[in-house]
């Protein structure tokens, strides 16, 4: 009789042992279950506010905002087209021709033509001969180009640190490690976008 209570008991202690650890490993599986639903929440919901702040960060690329202030307080007489123009030129490799500003603008050649002349007229562009071929004419900055794209470049800094003011250095440095790995990924997935017409080349030069 004794054996037998004893084996009982045992039995009994191994069955409540199993029942603990059975219940103790459900509420683990629920328990991370929940986080994992929670953190998926919590993304999403950081998502769903990066589309919002994208849409209105759309709005100010459209209206040109910092295009538009470095034409009005550095360059009246130029137009934004004339900025874009002047831009274009640092993204074409080699020598600089009208066809290749007009063709990273996605712009008609006469239309790019025409800017050029426009530019060449203010003095911020000068026309040269082909280094690789004496028949074809390109396109250089010349000095007074030079200096207003320095220029820009300054004030745009400017501007931007002035968007940035109160930021500490912790977040100015996660900032900008993010904000390129966000770029750089767009750019990974859609490598031709910049090819696929005029709103695509605006969008590149709309800053």
């Amino acid at each position: 009789m004794l054996l037998a209570y004893n084996c009982q008991s045992h039995l009994y202690a191994n069955s409540r042992y199993f029942l603990l650890a059975r219940t103790a490993l459900l509420f683990s599986i629920v328990m991370t279950q929940t986080v994992t639903e929670n953190r998926s929440t919590e993304a999403e919901a950081d998502i769903a506010h990066i589309s919002e702040v994208m849409g209105r960060m759309r709005l100010l690329i459209g209206r040109r905002v910092i295009s538009r202030t470095l034409v009005d307080s550095l360059a009246p007489s130029l137009e934004i087209s004339h900025l874009d123009a002047l831009r274009a030129m640092s993204r074409i490799e080699g020598e600089v021709t009208v066809g290749a500003i007009a063709d990273v603008m996605r712009l008609d050649p006469s239309r790019g033509s025409r800017l050029v002349a426009e530019l060449v007229a203010q003095g911020l562009l000068r026309r040269a001969a082909s280094q690789a071929d004496g028949r074809r004419s390109i396109v250089v900055r010349s000095e007074l180009g030079d200096q207003l794209m320095a220029e820009v470049n300054a004030t745009k800094r400017r501007l931007l640190a002035s968007m940035l003011d109160g930021w500490s250095e912790e977040e100015l440095s996660v900032f900008a490690v993010l904000f390129d790995k966000f770029v750089s990924k767009f750019e990974e997935t859609y490598p031709n976008e910049k090819a696929h017409g005029p709103a695509a080349s605006r969008s590149l030069a709309s800053a």
